[in-house]
């Protein structure tokens, strides 16, 4: 029988395995920030024990950093305290870091994929959920625990349970106005924030195949709002062409020999997955949260559902998250008046992201009474975006342009919305408070993000700008 992609690499990785116990897996690279490091290394100190792979781990400060005047010390004390233990564990343990003012900063699931640090058929894990994101080049990686950052900094390995497989296939041509961030809130929405819990996920079919390596990287970022241990995707020409001539990528015959292995890694033809779920490109939409979880999503046009099209058993948390939102069961969203508009972290904060919503508002101004924040994801993206003078296309419209760093996706920095207002967030989660105490968040693609800071309102983004 054939193995999955999945499989491929796991097993690879096994460094030891035994029956009703998990695995031992061997981890290729280790990214680190400032926020569930600090105990991981006082637990080396305590232990008196080095890292064992320093050069196997890349940290950066991505969580708790201003995104405004960065040349300042941090304001808020806790945030200022994470940023500066992350510079003393990492010069204390010799870990690289790119800190703030360094030209690789930035948020770490954008800067391992555009320095050429994340690869085909690696194991790569991270404090951090949507570590996920990885999964993109052909990667197995996946979010861990504080413990956990602490097992694999003292011993390049982690004990998991391997998971089951899933298979998500995607058909057909997507409509135009269609983003990749509303394929993965139609799959949320249509199998839950719980569908595919216990699950690793690979995504197929031709509309997958034929995202930009930035949208595949927008798909399995979100694998995890659904429940899953991650998601990937099988490397092709896209992905290789990405990759090839990046800071720290294979280069002569060492990009060759690599080259070799990546086009072995894909799902062989008879390889068996636990779950396949297929989906027509054409039934998606432009898509929106109305909730309190990404699994609450909907086609911008449509309805929010009413209270007698949800499970009995569902129907008091469904309350409760319409009452937290201010929304009635049945209701449309469009014509909602927005407070704030977010474009940025780690699901479409790329320069990809940031020309698509240039190129829609050149020339077009912002609704006066909605602030816009457009948050680069790293340094290097922010270079990009003023060296093609998106910088200037973003002030004439009168959008922010902010320095790198997670910001409003959660409200961990300086950047929260207001308390009872409405955010259009490109970020990954509307929880309660995610993004500031009280704030209440709309999740969508940078191009209904893009449509609502024009109009001041939710607005279907096809219609603004004629698709």
């Amino acid at each position: 029988m054939g193995k999955t992609l999945f499989d491929k690499i796991w097993d690879s990785h096994i460094v030891k395995s035994r029956p009703d116990h998990p695995d031992a897996v061997y981890i290729n690279t280790h990214f680190i920030h400032e926020v569930t490091s600090p105990q991981a290394f006082d637990g080396l100190r305590k232990r008196s024990i080095p890292v064992f792979r320093p050069q196997k781990t890349r940290a950066t400060a991505d969580h708790n950093v201003p995104t405004m005047d960065q040349h300042l010390p941090i304001k808020e004390a806790l945030s200022r305290h994470q940023v500066e233990m992350l510079t003393k564990n990492t010069a204390e343990f010799g870990v690289e870091l790119y800190g703030l003012g360094h030209r690789y900063q930035g948020i770490v699931h954008v800067i391992g994929p555009e320095l050429g640090i994340t690869l085909p058929g690696m194991t790569i894990v991270c404090g951090d959920s949507h570590t996920s994101t990885h999964g993109a080049f052909g990667a197995v990686a996946f979010g861990i625990g504080t413990s956990e950052v602490e097992q694999v900094l003292a011993t390049q390995c982690i004990l998991q349970y391997k998971p089951k497989r899933m298979k998500i296939e995607v058909n057909g041509t997507l409509r135009k106005g269609v983003l990749s961030k509303d394929i993965i809130l139609y799959i949320i929405s249509k199998i839950s924030a719980s569908g595919a819990t216990g699950y690793f996920v690979e995504y197929a079919g031709d509309a997958i195949r034929n995202l930009s390596m930035e949208a595949r990287m927008t798909i399995c970022n979100m694998s995890i709002e659904m429940g899953a241990r991650g998601g990937l995707i099988a490397p092709d020409d896209i992905t290789f062409d990405y990759i090839k001539g990046r800071e720290f990528a294979p280069q002569g015959a060492d990009w060759d020999k690599a080259l070799a292995y990546w086009k072995t890694l894909y799902s062989d033809n008879d390889a068996q997955f636990d779950k396949v779920l297929i989906f027509d490109a054409a039934d998606i939409e432009p898509q929106i949260t109305y909730g309190t979880n990404p699994g609450m999503g909907m086609g911008i046009t449509q309805q929010i559902p009413s209270l007698e099209q949800i499970d009995e058993k569902e129907r008091p948390s469904f309350k409760k998250s319409l009452e937290y939102m201010d929304l009635q069961p049945g209701s449309a969203l469009l014509g909602k008046k927005i407070d704030y508009v977010f474009i940025g972290s780690c699901t479409n904060s790329r320069i990809e992201d940031l020309r698509l919503v240039a190129d829609l508002v050149k020339g077009r101004r912002k609704a006066d009474d909605v602030v816009v924040w457009i948050v680069p994801g790293s340094k290097q993206v922010e270079a990009q975006a003023i060296e093609e003078g998106i910088d200037k296309v973003f002030a004439e419209a009168g959008f922010q342009l902010r320095e790198p760093g997670c910001s409003a996706c959660l409200g961990m920095n300086e950047d929260k919305v207001p308390a009872g207002m409405y955010c259009i967030s490109t970020s990954n989660r509307n929880f309660e408070g995610r993004q500031g105490p009280n704030a209440r968040t709309f999740l969508a693609s940078p191009l209904t993000a893009a449509a609502a800071a024009i109009t001041g309102r939710v607005t279907d983004g096809r219609e603004v700008f004629g698709f």
